[in-house]
């Protein structure tokens, strides 16, 4: 009990802290929607407009979006002038789940909310999508005047207290990461927190996390459960948890979320947060990624660290994945319109190629690599990996085999001319042929250490639109 109490007293007292210097930030506001629709049309509907408890944590200064990241936008006008106020990109599961076979017989429903800075006057919020040509365009709009008296201004108390992981200045100049925990048990709180800060040291010894760690806060809060970890109804594994995370998503063992946006914006209102991780307590390997919306990693796996950082690079930089032969759960194909996301390309143009900057003069474009050896290796290792789910064998064989397929990759990479060049290598965004990734090897691609040199540059874009203020001069 005491030592509860302690961990509560040190959060409160470095949430005070943090906030001294913006003391005179305004309120966040929260949108609460409904999105619905299946995979040819879809609908929007508001629920509701909440006052968080807690002022806005970002930077006022940086309150425009150039970045040019995500499936969507949302944006915040003047409702009178039509003057943008506040605009941020972002991904939603709706936008994945459109894709899958599901979409295509049914209609489903996903709660959904954006977040913004209160303003001195009623706003428009818009909600754009990119069309077919890429562009973004308005789909749909609403009215919020955050002094209308619907809006509710009371919440309930903090589920759990707020664990000071890493602070490093006030939350305008900052960078704030809220590291969840879900599928721990009041025993397992001491757990939590250690999976916490460990997983957090390791973002950190991570380039460009490591140059840039004095440019975040990271927070820590878990609500606990009954019983230790979370479901997994491929194996008849079910938990009861405050954010319902889950395995199985979209017919995938491995992906790992939680659909219940509502609950987890309720409990993450109360620290401050732009960024949110949810480590879920179990040992089986599994994680999953959306930009703009949170990323997951299962906490007791030998390959947490990687999941942790893997994962983090989809949700915080709008990173897409380099490795195309794993199965996915979602449909990739049609036309090769040129991604948004800024590690893979089509390659449309390769005069034109998005990373030029970083090829060197007489780099073939596209570049050459042993794609068909990979290849080859790869559908052997993914028919065991296959196996040993089926048979739902211990983990500990699945990690043994993830480590030999990375040392046959290494072996196999290691000679090739073009090992630490920076190119156009097809095979990527789970496609073949007609995507390519600027290296042969980064974390979006296997298990290995590194981001790429595109990666960690989509990443520092990131960084510097929450934390320029207070990062590099």
């Amino acid at each position: 009990m005491a030592v509860s109490l302690l961990r509560y007293l040190a959060g409160a007292l470095a949430l005070a802290a943090a906030g001294l210097a913006h003391a005179q930030a305004p309120a966040t506001i929260r949108v609460d929607y409904l999105h619905s629709g299946n995979a040819l049309s879809d609908t929007y509907a508001i629920e509701r407009v909440l006052v968080e408890p807690l002022p806005w944590p970002g930077n006022l200064a940086q309150n425009l979006d150039n970045t040019d990241r995500g499936q969507n936008r949302v944006e915040v006008v003047d409702a009178k002038t039509g003057d943008l106020l506040y605009s941020r990109g972002f991904s939603t599961i709706f936008g994945e789940w459109r894709t899958t076979d599901e979409a295509i017989r049914m209609s489903r429903g996903f709660h959904e909310s954006v977040r913004f800075p209160q303003q001195d006057k009623p706003v428009r919020v818009r909600i754009l999508k990119r069309d077919e040509r890429n562009q973004f365009s308005v789909v749909w709009s609403v009215d919020v005047d955050s002094a209308a008296p619907e809006v509710v201004r009371k919440q309930a108390p903090a589920p759990a207290p707020t664990i000071p992981i890493r602070v490093s200045g006030p939350s305008p100049n900052k960078v704030d990461l809220l590291i969840l925990g879900d599928g721990y048990t009041a025993a397992d709180m001491p757990k939590f927190e250690a999976d916490a800060r460990r997983l957090a040291d390791h973002l950190f010894k991570v380039s460009p996390f490591r140059e840039r760690a004095a440019d975040f806060n990271v927070w820590g809060m878990a609500v606990p459960t009954q019983e230790s970890g979370v479901s997994r109804p491929s194996t008849g594994v079910h938990r009861a948890s405050a954010l319902g995370s889950r395995y199985d998503i979209f017919g995938s063992e491995r992906y790992v979320l939680t659909l219940d946006n509502r609950a987890l914006r309720d409990i993450a209102q109360h620290a401050p947060y732009e960024f949110i991780e949810i480590l879920v307590n179990n040992d089986t390997y599994g994680g999953g990624g959306i930009f703009g919306q949170f990323s997951t990693a299962a906490a007791g796996n030998d390959w947490a660290n990687y999941l942790f950082v893997h994962e983090f690079g989809h949700h915080f930089a709008g990173l897409a994945d380099e490795y195309y032969t794993s199965p996915v759960a979602y449909a990739t194909g049609g036309a090769r319109v040129e991604p948004w996301e800024p590690n893979v390309t089509a390659l449309r143009d390769p005069a034109k190629l998005k990373w030029k900057r970083h090829v060197k003069a007489g780099t073939p474009l596209p570049t050459p690599w042993p794609k068909a050896t990979y290849e080859e290796n790869s559908r052997a290792y993914q028919a065991r990996r296959a196996a040993l789910r089926k048979a739902n064998r211990p983990e500990s064989e699945m990690s043994a085999l993830f480590r030999e397929d990375l040392a046959h990759t290494n072996a196999l990479f290691s000679p090739a001319p073009h090992r630490h060049a920076v190119g156009a290598f097809e095979g990527a965004n789970y496609e073949a042929t007609g995507y390519y990734r600027s290296e042969m090897q980064c974390i979006m691609f296997d298990r290995s250490e590194t981001f790429c040199n595109v990666c960690q540059d989509g990443i520092s874009t990131i960084i510097d639109l929450y934390a320029r203020a207070g990062g590099r001069k």
